[in-house]
């Protein structure tokens, strides 16, 4: 048994490759992506260790060519989620009494094979089945997750080193528990980094996990499972069971043992697993945590003392990059009347350039959305702008799925700022815009404060400090992540601790300690150094 006091150094973030022309990893990115196009691959439930084929099979296609197979999934049934229900208890009691630095060890070098052999294997594979360009794919599958596999052992470490206060007779502990069952970690298509983070951030406390992957991420899923056999995760910690939801989702949720719920995804499907948690609150053995992270409409808010180039920089990368699909991507934007004309402009020639296409071109901006629901419902809401008297699309609104789910980056201007436009999550490249007049800089911002049910990402540019501090403070409660003369994306591990409120989420700050710290169950220890030998206290004493 080891009895030094390990500590592990506060990381640094993951450097960010350019894929610039000539660059080594242009050219390697490139062979990989030629490989994995050439293959097609098999991917099995992986329960308790063990490979699982159930027959019925999925397809992973990719996004901007959905002619192209990259594989074939097996998906669970009650039957299989009932298994790995079973493996995860079955695993929890070695692992979760397993010191936490060999927990710990087992993701940092996970973070180094991130960063050197699975840095190509998994940007190819987010790359193919999520069409993400490979600049996404950089800063999302290598980084974020790389990060996330360095920076929380970190907190962990945090946690467990904070004691209490002791005195000459007692000496004060505490001990770090793993929750008591199994954790449910859903995750969704448009992070690696996500998937990667919602089952690994439970089971570096010590807990185990069953993990249902989205439908339309199993590729990448499939690599970072055996990221974690690699890096020496034991048998049954995370299962893995790609599967319909609507299938597996209440034998997970019903289960006695269930300790919490780590989830990305849609605001509807997360309030309906809420409900039946608590509809099924008195069969459960311990309360469940439930922590979430769900839509957003997120905000630029525009002041008339913004940098014109700035601000349509800021528009077009929040809005546009990854095909609008991120959480956090700029949605509605308020625009005060006097840079409108100029703005206007320079948002339409900057979005003409825009190339949209397969991202095995470098040269594209934008690949296509995730799948055909997506399109139509993308494309509907595309379909209203051209047919509502509110509405004017000034840019875009071309689509087109014969291929793949291409959409064009759509700029899209509104007389109503409560058009639905403006309120209702769309998770596709339509930015909708509200000029304003100039003047009247409060009164609008309390209108976006007001306008959207979702809290997660918004920003303020501007150059006059006034209307920064007012945006601030009118605009405290709209959103989790607020950024200042910046787009409303690309939080980075450590520096931005990302999750929202509202009907965003639990904003319990994934990649940072306060997320972590809801998988584990402190437990307070008193040792008496001089315990009483009688009952009696001195007050009890007689007068003399």
């Amino acid at each position: 048994m080891l009895n030094a006091v390990n500590r592990i150094e506060k990381p640094m973030n993951e450097p960010v490759f350019s894929y610039a022309p000539g660059t080594e990893e242009r050219k390697k990115m490139r062979v990989q992506l030629e490989k994995m196009l050439g293959e097609e691959v098999e991917i099995p439930l992986l329960i308790g260790g063990k490979e699982v084929r159930t027959g019925r099979l999925g397809e992973c296609r990719c996004p901007h060519d959905h002619r192209h197979l990259l594989g074939r999934f097996h998906q669970a049934g009650p039957k299989e989620v009932e298994k790995a229900i079973e493996e995860a208890k079955k695993a929890w009691k070695q692992w979760s009494e397993m010191d936490w630095v060999s927990r710990a060890s087992v993701f940092l070098r996970a973070a180094h094979l991130i960063s050197t052999k699975y840095r190509y294997i998994l940007n190819a594979a987010t790359m193919l089945g999520q069409s993400k360009t490979v600049h996404q794919a950089e800063i999302d599958s290598t980084c974020e997750l790389a990060d996330l596999y360095r920076f929380n052992p970190y907190y962990m470490s945090q946690i467990y080193s904070w004691q209490p206060e002791s005195q000459v007779d007692a000496w004060n502990r505490m001990d770090y528990r793993p929750l008591e069952g199994f954790i449910v970690a859903v995750s969704p298509f448009n992070f690696t980094a996500i998937a990667g983070n919602l089952p690994t951030a439970p089971a570096m406390m010590g807990n185990t996990i069953v993990w249902k992957p989205a439908s339309t991420a199993v590729y990448s899923g499939y690599f970072l499972t055996q990221l974690w056999r690699e890096a020496g995760l034991p048998d049954g910690v995370i299962n893995f069971i790609p599967a319909p939801g609507g299938q597996v989702g209440n034998v997970l949720l019903r289960d006695r043992d269930l300790a919490g719920v780590h989830f990305t995804g849609s605001t509807p499907t997360f309030q309906e697993m809420w409900k039946t948690v608590g509809s099924n609150i008195e069969h459960y053995r311990t309360y469940p945590r439930i922590v979430g992270e769900t839509g957003g409409k997120d905000f630029v808010f525009v002041h008339s003392s913004a940098d014109v180039e700035v601000t349509a920089t800021a528009l077009i990368r929040g809005a546009f990059e990854y095909q609008g699909q991120k959480c956090s991507a700029a949605s509605r934007a308020y625009v005060p009347s006097n840079l409108w004309p100029n703005l206007k402009q320079r948002l339409i020639d900057e979005i003409r350039t825009i190339r949209v296409g397969e991202v095995t071109d470098f040269s594209n901006f934008m690949g296509a959305v995730i799948d055909q629901n997506s399109f139509s419902k993308i494309s509907g809401y595309i379909e209203y702008a051209r047919g509502s008297g509110e509405t004017e699309i000034l840019y875009g609104g071309g689509c087109d799925s014969s291929k793949g789910y291409f959409i064009e980056p759509t700029l899209i201007l509104t007389k109503n700022p409560t058009n639905k436009l403006m309120t209702e999550e769309i998770f596709g490249p339509v930015l909708t815009l509200y000029v304003y007049p100039e003047t009247n800089f409060e009164e609008i911002l309390e209108l976006c404060n007001n306008t959207s049910p979702y809290a997660l990402t918004g920003s303020i540019l501007a150059n006059d400090r006034k209307a920064i501090t007012l945006a601030m403070k009118l605009l405290r409660h709209a959103a989790g992540n607020f950024y200042i003369n910046d787009k409303p994306t690309g939080a980075v591990v450590a520096q931005q601790p990302f999750g929202g409120g509202r009907l965003s989420g639990t904003n319990d700050k994934a990649g940072s300690i306060f997320n972590l710290i809801r998988w584990t169950s402190p437990r307070t220890l008193k040792e008496n150094l001089s315990p009483p030998k009688e009952y009696r206290y001195p007050f009890m004493d007689e007068d003399r």
